[in-house]
């Protein structure tokens, strides 16, 4: 990263972004060829096209596979749902996870799964229900949040802290939930509360691929308005932006892209907050260059967290959301040290 600061790839953001999503290869790459079976590169692109081994073919493309797709997405879909609340916000604390958010979503996940799961912990409902209600909590939680926020417009730090109250409160919703539905669940706890890319498998992967992707194509149709907002709502009014309008669809936008990523992978935590400052200052403000990066860096963030999860203390698998927060966690702590000099308190 230090040697990508000290090029200027903000007049060249196609070519930083190129090869955020070469690393982003690599990565899967190494991820798909690495377990306890291990398989070598030329093994995994063979399997992948149909050739090699019929077991390797299945330790890939049944097991290992789902994981890497499953990642890839979830961290798409988290980095660029941050990078839409920080521009709608203008905060740079703002991230689904840290103003609740994500525990909003995981809280409409549980509740969706005490009520369709019969006594033999079967859904009474097809799994694509799942996503949509993920999104009602995800939008359901950020409007509580905006709303209480609001003081003649919304002050960085209110936010954070409401956000925080607001996301505690949903946690223990999520934990009354879990302890009056079957008792399955206690032991999946970890999955919505910390987050987790384990069991992931190919059904999951086609809901959320084509909610994520088609969520991250209408924010960039929306670029324009997100450059202009960017400016302030002053001069986004002066040349004609209407300015709350594209502000709540951009919310339903980052709300609906955290909803499909809790869904199926639970709240992995600070990619949200990571992937847009990272993007910010290697390409740049410009939201059609950040966004695109930003869904680069948290991808390669989401699908190395959970390659260090599935093989670092294996057989054990510490959940992927434990590595984002590793990392997250002193970021944060830098951005509100930060924040406190530049008076932002």
């Amino acid at each position: 990263m230090k040697i990508l600061n000290r090029i200027d790839f903000t007049r060249h953001p196609v070519i930083a972004t190129v090869l955020v999503f070469v690393a982003v290869g690599t990565v899967m790459l190494i991820s798909a060829g690495s377990g306890e079976f291990p398989l070598s590169p030329s093994k995994v692109l063979a399997a992948l096209f149909g050739y090699g081994e019929e077991f390797d073919r299945i330790i890939l493309i049944d097991f290992r596979l789902p994981r890497i797709m499953m990642a890839l997405f979830v961290g798409m879909a988290l980095a660029v749902s941050g990078a839409i609340l920080q521009g709608i916000t203008k905060n740079p604390l703002a991230s689904p996870d840290l103003i609740g958010v994500t525990a909003g979503a995981s809280f409409a996940v549980v509740l969706f799964l005490t009520l369709f799961s019969d006594e033999n912990n079967a859904l009474t409902v097809s799994i694509q229900w799942l996503p949509l209600f993920a999104f009602l909590g995800a939008t359901l939680t950020a409007l509580i949040v905006f709303a209480l926020s609001w003081k003649n417009g919304i002050a960085p730090f209110r936010l954070l802290l409401i956000g925080i109250a607001v996301a505690a409160f949903m946690q223990a919703g999520t934990t009354i939930w879990i302890l009056m539905g079957p008792i399955y669940q206690a032991s999946q706890a970890t999955i919505w509360t910390t987050g987790s890319i384990y069991g992931a498998n190919w059904s999951q992967v086609s809901v959320l691929m084509p909610w994520a992707l088609l969520l991250i194509m209408i924010s960039l149709m929306l670029r324009r308005q997100m450059n202009i907002l960017e400016l302030g709502d002053d001069i986004a009014t002066g040349v004609g932006s209407m300015v709350q309008r594209n502000r709540i669809i951009l919310l339903l936008i980052s709300t609906g892209l955290t909803g499909v990523a809790v869904a199926f992978a639970g709240g992995i935590g600070f990619v949200g907050l990571l992937a847009p400052h990272i993007a910010r200052r290697i390409v740049g403000p410009k939201f059609q260059s950040m966004v695109l990066f930003s869904a680069g860096v948290g991808a390669l963030l989401v699908l190395i967290a959970d390659w260090i999860a599935r093989v670092a203390f294996a057989p054990i698998e510490v959940p992927a959301g434990v590595w984002t927060a590793a990392v997250g966690a002193p970021y944060f702590i830098f951005l509100l040290m930060t924040q406190r000099k530049k008076g932002g308190a």
